[in-house]
């Protein structure tokens, strides 16, 4: 990129963005003695950040803190899609120095924090350092250990267009998720039972997490709540409700409503109790017709397939391509019946 914008002059030049860059690349970018200081400083006005390497952003931001005012800064936009430990040392100074920007975009999740992202943070950290800004589109999530002895509602409408969720992962961690509606990310992490009731139309990767039981009715609400849903991991050790196994006992019981998901194609259920697995390859229970990719404990595949004879589970293992689990070294001829797209 240096060699590009350094190789004539782009007098015209407002809005960059660089996506999944490393970080001694950007520390270059975002100093005094950078020669692209000028056109981040003076002509810079939409700057957009995007990176899976949260060192990128931590060490960046933090040679960009020390070395820059951003007065002419307009629009800026941080995605982050691992968590951070740094978020109030590093990424608040660097949002400090944004006086002027009119349009914030922020997904990030972070660890190592002694309270919650809140609407009373948004507006003491945010609104109150950037009076002009007029759009701000957001998804925060802050993961808090140790508080047993504390409770937070589960959901709550702070205001008209945002949500705040509240989720116990485990008996020990505890999840807040506070973003803007309507729902603007294709990535949503760490919800669980509980999420507001809504239409996440750009959503396609989805991580859902509780220590409590997800039951059928909940993979229902999430393949409406979720319609271009392609990448699905459920991390869930509890098993499902008696009521809903009751309502499953029989194998040909197919009145009963099914789960969609109609653009799925990677499901991830290694950190799922078993019954999960049957919940998702049961054809009587979801509907999977594009699934690709499947990760599983071999165990857990073997007993909800019925060491693959079962005819229910058939149909949705049919298609995988990428099958990744602890196995044994040979197989049943069964197996590949099961599997004839591997």
């Amino acid at each position: 990129m240096e060699r590009i914008l350094l190789s004539t002059n782009y007098p015209k030049l407002t809005k960059l963005k660089l996506f999944n860059f490393k970080q001694e690349i950007a520390l270059r970018y975002f100093t005094n003695e950078s020669p692209l200081r000028h056109i981040f400083r003076h002509q810079i006005t939409d700057l957009i950040l995007e990176t899976i390497d949260q060192r990128s952003i931590i060490e960046s931001s933090e040679d960009y803190i020390k070395n820059n005012d951003l007065p002419n800064l307009k629009c800026f936009s941080l995605k982050c899609y691992h968590s951070i430990d740094q978020y109030d040392d590093k990424i608040l100074p660097l949002l400090h120095r944004m006086s002027c920007l009119e349009k914030l975009t922020l997904y990030i999740r972070i660890n190592n924090r002694n309270t919650f992202i809140d609407d009373t943070h948004l507006q003491n950290e945010i609104f109150l350092h950037m009076p002009r800004l007029h759009s701000f589109t957001f998804y925060i999530c802050t993961y808090i250990d140790n508080v047993n002895s504390i409770h937070y509602l589960p959901y709550e409408n702070i205001r008209q267009h945002v949500a705040k969720i509240v989720n116990y992962i485990n008996t020990h961690k505890v999840v807040c998720s506070i973003f803007s509606l309507p729902f603007a990310f294709d990535r949503l992490e760490a919800i669980g039972n509980i999420f507001p009731k809504t239409v996440f139309k750009y959503v396609t990767y989805l991580l859902v997490e509780d220590i409590v039981p997800f039951n059928h009715e909940f993979f229902i609400r999430v393949g409406r709540a979720f319609p271009l849903l392609n990448i699905f991991r459920v991390i869930n050790e509890e098993s499902q409700s008696c009521c809903d196994l009751n309502t499953f006992s029989s194998d040909n019981n197919r009145s009963n409503p099914i789960a969609e998901y109609p653009h799925l194609t990677v499901l991830d259920l290694r950190n799922a109790h078993f019954g999960y697995v049957e919940q998702f390859l049961n054809e009587t229970k979801t509907y999977l017709p594009c699934l690709t990719e499947l990760t599983v404990f071999y165990t857990n595949l073997r007993i909800a397939t019925k060491n693959f004879t079962r005819e229910e589970t058939r149909r949705n293992c049919a298609k995988v391509k990428q099958l990744f689990m602890v196995i044994p070294l040979v197989h049943s001829k069964d197996f590949y019946l099961y599997f004839p797209s591997l």
